[in-house]
């Protein structure tokens, strides 16, 4: 049986995997900013489901009484638990204005979800429509 000393294996060069790799590191940077924000917006669907139901108890409360209520209490919402005590929630929740005739309530988120020193804050009224005051 003879040996042949002299047989190429066929195999990747360093240079090839080095572009490959730096190829991949590119397209890497490219994607990973946008991804950031798609979590970002799945993060504020908490704050724009709480202030839905605040609507909703703030409306229950509205048409027992014929006046809506600064009290978070005295409407039945119970909030969760934030990240920063140990919970889940990620908004801290609170009605800052109450009348006869409207209320508004805040969602502030208490993490800074994309480091930029910006809190994603979401505002509600007696209309219903959540909308962002302050983007994060």
């Amino acid at each position: 049986m003879k040996l042949n000393k002299h047989r190429k294996l066929k195999a990747f060069s360093l240079a090839e995997i080095l572009i490959v790799l730096a190829i991949m590191g590119i397209l890497l940077m490219l994607v990973i900013p946008n991804q950031s924000g798609i979590a970002t917006r799945t993060k504020s669907m908490e704050a724009q489901q709480e202030l839905r139901m605040i609507h909703n108890l703030q409306y229950a409360y509205f048409l027992q009484y014929s006046k809506y209520s600064l009290d978070t209490k005295e409407i039945n919402y119970i909030p969760h638990k934030l990240i920063t005590e140990g919970g889940t929630a990620l908004y801290r929740i609170t009605v800052v204005e109450a009348s006869p005739s409207g209320f508004k309530a805040k969602a502030e988120a208490v993490q800074d979800f994309n480091g930029d020193g910006k809190f994603n804050i979401w505002e509600i009224d007696q209309e219903g429509q959540p909308k962002e005051t302050q983007p994060d």
